[in-house]
């Protein structure tokens, strides 16, 4: 039996995901000083891949895209743990 099939009978339970682009700290001095427009510096770079997250735990990688006016996520990495 294959990994696949061994799990065939969790196939329709829902799981939240989650896709982070990066965490930042701020105080709550800085957070009521926020306006509209105002610009948190990130510590990742622009074009640089997005955490997929699920149960809070790291599952894979990927990349923000437009497909016509959406936005979604393109899966590039599963994240593997052995």
């Amino acid at each position: 039996m294959t990994p696949l099939e061994e799990i065939e009978h969790l196939a329709s339970v829902p799981l939240d995901l989650e896709v982070e682009l990066d965490r930042k700290v701020l105080t709550v001095r800085e957070i009521l000083e926020l306006s509209a427009g105002s610009v948190l510096r990130l510590n990742r770079s622009a074009g640089e891949n997005v955490d997929i997250l699920a149960g809070e735990h790291l599952i894979g990688f990927g990349e923000i895209v437009v497909i016509e006016d959406t936005m979604g996520i393109r899966v590039t990495d599963f994240f593997n743990e052995e």
